[in-house]
């Protein structure tokens, strides 16, 4: 459709100037049916004013010719919900390393090159326990309580030994100082019964049977060896000696005061040519000594025991009983 020259425009826009057209038509109709001065200077203006703008060019920036007609397809939004097939990685699909994905090696795991060692299935067992006392035969020792008698060795009084032992001694120099108590000096030894002992002082000194050995000193430093003889046969034997330290430096008040040094009492073993080494006592009380030795071959041999007291107390002094040597069968 063509209006006045103009093409290619839109319907809408030659409706437009149509519009313009009539309105200058109808004004150009109504000058000619006016009457009166102003009525006339009115219309002019405002046909001069339509006039200019009819005949100025649009201005107006054209539309494109294809008009895209609107669907209903919802504008895209915040809301709008995320594909389901292919969901975010979570922390819980993807967890970071701990430190119980990658342990670090314990005990049981051994280098490349070594052979590793089997892992335990099942708790380690408890560990054993102590085997039962060993089954001991009868006593070898003679007189080993005492109950056999006594003699006095070499015809000496002071010398009061139980029947089949003997007692041997030092004199001479202790090594401790110069003075002239660092000497060793003959012993005293009694076989006392329970007739020679009050009541109360049985059980200090008395461990099987009515007799005990008293081995003493006062203000004299001993060294001596309780001595006996045994035939034994090839096997593990038990050596046992009890005895009460009776090592006092002072009396106060009718009282005993036991040595403070702990090395004035000293014992050991003697099995054949060999032993035990010394060792400390405790003072004022029972003190109970073992060891367990082997023999290879049939032999007869000398067994005691060794008691020292190298400082020149008030008293150096043991009670013995109860001396015993057992085979373990």
């Amino acid at each position: 459709m063509e209006i006045f020259g103009f093409e290619n425009y839109r319907v809408n826009s030659g409706v437009r100037v149509g519009v313009i057209l009539g309105l200058v038509v109808g004004s150009v109709l109504l000058v000619g049916c006016g009457s009166g001065e102003a009525d006339t200077e009115v219309t002019a203006e405002a046909t001069a004013t339509e006039v200019a703008l009819a005949a100025a060019p649009a201005t107006w920036t054209p539309e494109p010719t294809e008009t895209v007609a609107p669907t209903n397809t919802a504008v895209p939004t915040n809301t709008r919900e995320q594909p389901t097939e292919t969901p975010e990685p979570t922390a819980t699909n993807t967890p970071k390393p701990t430190a119980t994905d990658t342990p670090e090696p314990t005990a049981t795991e051994l280098p490349p090159t070594e052979t590793p060692l089997p892992l335990p299935t099942s708790p380690p067992a408890a560990p054993p326990t102590l085997p039962p006392e060993p089954v001991l035969g009868v006593n070898l020792i003679p007189n080993g309580s005492f109950e056999e008698g006594h003699y006095n060795q070499d015809g000496v009084p002071e010398l009061q030994l139980p029947n089949r032992w003997r007692l041997e001694w030092d004199e001479g120099p202790t090594g401790v100082g110069n003075a002239s108590w660092d000497n060793y000096v003959r012993p005293e030894v009694r076989v006392l019964s329970t007739a020679f002992l009050p009541p109360e002082e049985h059980p200090l000194y008395i461990y099987n049977g009515q007799h005990t050995l008293k081995a003493f000193k006062g203000s004299g430093a001993v060294s001596l060896r309780l001595l006996t003889d045994v035939t034994l046969e090839p096997g593990t034997y038990v050596i046992e000696a009890k005895m009460f330290a009776d090592i006092v430096q002072d009396f106060e008040n009718n009282q005993k005061v036991w040595a403070s040094d702990p090395s004035s009492a000293e014992f050991h073993f003697i099995v054949g040519d060999g032993g035990t080494v010394w060792t400390w006592q405790n003072f004022g009380q029972i003190n109970v000594h073992n060891w367990t030795f082997t023999v290879d071959e049939l032999k007869t041999m000398t067994v005691g025991i060794a008691l020292r007291g190298r400082y020149a107390l008030s008293n150096n002094g043991w009670f013995i009983d109860d001396l015993s040597l057992r085979r373990i069968e």
